[in-house]
């Protein structure tokens, strides 16, 4: 039977990027991403919110551009594949296991906390608008931490998105 590994978060980040780069020069980024559920509690009849930890590891330009633009607290939409890490702990000498995801494409999403609401379009893709696919991040700084929203795919630089999808 045929399995398919594909996971789409958002959520906002824990701590600013670990950026380091491995002896290639590939740039690698560990960041840490906190993504809320919310569901309503039958036996109480109230709302509450489940708030998940997940590690995400990012290679190459995603990894860059992870260091120059994001910071904790900033939202972002990672779509990736789960990896499982195995290792033997040196001090017990067992086996040990984490899940992780490893990122293959990254949005930023809206502004973070403490930047004012940020410039421009206002409201809607904080929320994983479609605007802009499934595309990368720019490659040149584009507009200045305030976006809403970047992705390479329909990134023009000018700070609105080329195509306009109704959904």
């Amino acid at each position: 039977m045929a399995s398919f590994n594909r996971v789409i978060l958002i959520g906002n980040l824990t701590r600013d990027p670990e950026v380091k780069y491995i002896p290639s020069g590939m740039a690698v980024a560990e960041i840490g991403l906190a993504v809320n559920r919310y569901f309503n509690d039958k036996s109480t009849n109230e709302r509450k919110e489940e708030t998940t930890f997940v590690d995400v590891t990012l290679w190459g330009r995603q990894a860059e551009l992870a260091g120059e633009y994001l910071a904790k607290g900033r939202p972002v939409m990672i779509e990736g594949r789960l990896q499982l890490d195995t290792w033997e702990d040196k001090q017990s000498g067992q086996k040990r296991s984490k899940l992780r995801v490893v990122g293959e494409t990254m949005q930023f999403l809206g502004s973070g906390p403490g930047e004012g609401g940020g410039g421009g379009g206002g409201g809607g893709s904080r929320g994983g608008s479609a605007r802009g696919g499934r595309g990368q991040a720019p490659a040149s700084g584009g507009n200045s931490g305030g976006d809403d929203f970047y992705s390479g795919s329909s990134f023009s630089g000018g700070g609105a998105p080329d195509d306009d999808v109704p959904f």
